[in-house]
């Protein structure tokens, strides 16, 4: 199990409902949806990355 790839991210078929913990899944409705409207193909791998980390932060749970 690696990292995964930001770019296959977006085309995931979602879960039906949000799992709302502190990290995110991948195949979260709302990572997914994040994902999708970025513009992935403009991005460097880096920047792909950081965006993916950032779409499965969820800042309601932050720190608990």
């Amino acid at each position: 199990m690696g990292k995964p790839d930001p770019a296959k991210v977006a085309h995931l078929t979602p879960k039906k409902k949000c799992c709302k913990k502190s990290t995110r899944c991948l195949r979260c409705p709302v990572v997914i949806h994040r994902m999708q409207k970025l513009d992935l193909d403009s991005m460097s791998k880096k920047e792909a990355r950081k965006a993916l980390k950032k779409a499965r932060l969820n800042p309601a749970r932050e720190g608990k």
